[in-house]
């Protein structure tokens, strides 16, 4: 599993992009869960979902900061 493209993140509208946020979110928040019981098997979903929560941010502040 390649680590995620900032194109993916600048193609989603407003909605998606904060729904993709809250979902990776959810999904990181698995991810400790699953880590803390001893049920985590692949670690490299860590990283590669701060990536992309680090890319769908980004994209997200951007589109802010162009409104103002």
């Amino acid at each position: 599993m390649a680590l995620p493209k900032i194109a993916d993140a600048i193609a989603l509208t407003d909605e998606e992009l904060a729904a993709e946020i809250i979902a990776v979110k959810r999904t990181l928040f698995d991810l400790r869960l699953r880590q803390a019981t001893r049920r985590l098997e692949k670690t490299h979903e860590f990283k590669h979902n701060r990536h992309k929560l680090a890319q769908l941010l980004t994209v997200e502040h951007q589109r802010k900061t162009a409104k103002v």
